[in-house]
C-alpha cells in the first residue's frame, strides 16, 4: 500500500514476526522513500500497535524521513489483558530489532516506544546491547505507577550505555518530573530530557493551554527527529 505524504511516497507493509520459542506476532513497517533511520516502536501496556497514537507517530515520522517498525507484544497479539513477563517482552523487542536491520539495511537504528514498550526496551538494552541500535527514545517513560512517585523503575538505566531521549509531558502522572529530573542528571550526558509543556502521559494538552494535541505531538516528533539526526 502506498500513502501520499509531504515529501516522498511511503511504503506500508504488514508483517509477521517469529519470536523464538514464543510464537508469532504482527508488525507494521512504515518506510518513506527518503528514510535515513528506522525507529523500532513498541506500544504501551494498554493498547497495541494499531492504536491511533502509534499510527500518528509512524505517519509523522515518515513525513520527517524516519521509518518505523512497530509490533504487538505476544500478550496483545493473543488478546490477553496482562502484559508479558519481561523476558518475553525483551525477546519480542530483540526479534523486531533484528527484523528492522534486515528490512532497512543501511539505515541508522533507534529503539524505544510508548510507556511500557519504552521501559521494556531499555531493560532489554541494559541486559545485553540490542544489535545495531544507536539510541533509545522514550515517548513517556513510566517512572512509577499513577501518581505514586518513586524511582525503582529507573535503576536499570545506569546500565544502558547508548544515548537516551526522554520525551515527557509536564502533567504526566506516571513520571513526576521532580523524581525524573535527578535520575536523568545522574545518567550524565548520554541522557536528554525534553519537557512538553502541559502534556499528559500521551502528550495531550488542556484546551486552556492555547494549543492543540496535534501541535504538542508535532513538537514531540520534531524533537525526536532532531535527536536522531544528532546521534548520527
Amino acid at each position: 500500500m502506498i500513502l501520499a505524504v509531504k515529501t516522498e511516497a511511503v511504503k506500508t507493509e504488514e508483517l509477521k514476526l517469529d519470536i523464538e520459542r514464543i510464537g508469532t506476532v504482527s508488525a507494521i513497517l512504515v518506510q518513506p522513500g527518503n528514510a535515513r533511520a528506522c525507529y523500532v516502536l513498541a506500544h504501551g501496556a494498554g493498547a497495541g500497535m494499531r492504536h491511533s497514537f502509534m499510527d500518528e507517530v509512524a505517519v509523522g515520522l515518515a513525513d520527517r524521513g524516519i521509518a518505523t517498525l512497530r509490533f504487538n507484544f505476544p500478550y496483545m497479539e493473543n488478546k490477553q489483558r496482562r502484559p508479558d513477563q519481561p523476558t518475553v517482552a525483551h525477546a519480542a523487542i530483540r526479534a523486531t530489532v533484528e527484523e528492522a536491520a534486515r528490512l532497512c539495511p543501511g539505515l541508522k537504528l533507534v529503539a524505544g516506544g510508548k510507556s511500557f514498550g519504552g521501559r521494556m526496551t531499555s531493560q532489554a538494552q541494559s541486559k545485553a546491547p540490542l544489535p545495531g541500535v544507536k539510541g533509545l527514545a522514550f515517548l513517556g517513560f513510566p517512572l512509577h505507577a499513577d501518581n505514586k512517585p518513586s524511582t525503582e523503575r529507573a535503576e536499570h538505566l545506569a546500565r544502558v550505555d547508548i544515548p537516551m531521549l526522554f520525551l515527557q509531558g509536564t502533567r504526566d502522572r506516571l513520571a513526576d518530573l521532580s523524581y525524573l529530573k535527578p535520575v536523568i542528571e545522574e545518567l550524565g550526558p548520554k541522557a536528554k530530557l525534553h519537557e512538553v509543556a502541559g502534556g499528559d502521559h500521551s502528550f495531550a494538552v488542556l484546551r486552556k493551554s492555547g494549543r492543540t494535541n496535534e501541535e504538542a505531538l508535532e513538537e514531540v516528533l520534531d524533537t525526536l527527529m532532531a535527536w536522531i539526526d544528532e546521534i548520527a
